[in-house]
């Protein structure tokens, strides 16, 4: 089995920043892409910012320049910091990442739980 829990959520001002973690456990042989999602309330859920094993990112316009995503591939973790916060930032965000399992060597897709980041004064 395979979990992912994310950890630094919580309550920031406009203009904060918060560094969210994502550590992966379980009967991993390897971890290929990492992803963050957000999911507002009444909104879907949406792709934040993604990252190759090999380092190359992507991330949604809305937080280009503010929100920057990396791992280390040796504590099979995932990170996002999250800089100049706004209240539109509000959602519970999930770690994503596709991971190939030791024996069988499948490949399958995984989420954490979620964690709550929540932007106001």
């Amino acid at each position: 089995q395979v979990q992912l829990a994310e950890s630094g959520g919580g309550l920031v001002q406009p203009g904060g920043s918060l560094r969210l973690s994502c550590v992966a456990s379980g009967s991993i042989f390897t971890i290929n892409a990492m992803r963050w999602y957000r999911q507002a309330p009444g909104k879907q859920r949406e792709l934040v910012a993604a990252i190759t094993r090999g380092g190359t990112t992507t991330s949604a316009d809305s937080v280009k320049g503010r929100f920057t995503i990396s791992r280390d591939n040796a504590k099979n973790t995932v990170y996002l910091q999250m800089n100049s916060l706004k209240p539109e930032d509000t959602a519970v965000y999930y770690c994503n990442a596709d991971i190939q399992v030791l024996i069988s060597k499948r490949s399958a897709n995984y989420w954490g739980q979620g964690t709550q980041v929540t932007v106001s004064s």
